[in-house]
């Protein structure tokens, strides 16, 4: 990965491109939800600092510019998620999920979701 970790918008774009795949900057704007208003200029300058750390890349199709992640979720939130345990939970992954927990609002298919995830990490843990 580039230079450094990504900034939270950075990150929130980054989330967009993994869930929706390659986008425009227009797209980008539009598709953005903290609330915050955004000039086009500004999103198109992230993105192409973004580019310069090697986050996305990107491409012309037709005559618009389209961003796509260029690292995936797992390289980028994996080093995050550690952090984030190991500073903030004491190294406790359990405490960390229990707080995760606590600040979502989960349906019951999420949670099942959850508790399938569980079962095959375990599984695999008793492989090993």
């Amino acid at each position: 990965m580039g230079s450094g970790r990504p900034s939270e918008l950075e990150l929130q774009i980054l989330g967009l491109l993994w869930e929706h795949g390659p986008l425009t900057v227009r797209d980008v704007l539009g598709r953005l939800s903290d609330g915050k208003e955004r000039a086009y200029t500004t999103v198109l300058t992230i993105l192409q600092l973004m580019e310069k750390k090697k986050l996305v890349r990107r491409r012309l199709k037709g005559r618009a510019h389209v961003y796509a992640a260029k690292v995936t979720r797992a390289a980028v939130t994996g080093p995050l998620l550690s952090g984030l345990i190991r500073h903030v939970f004491g190294g406790k992954a359990t405490a960390a999920m229990a707080q995760m927990l606590d600040a979502s609002d989960l349906d019951a298919a999420e949670l099942q979701e959850l508790r399938q995830l569980i079962d095959d990490h375990e599984k695999s843990a008793e492989e090993e």
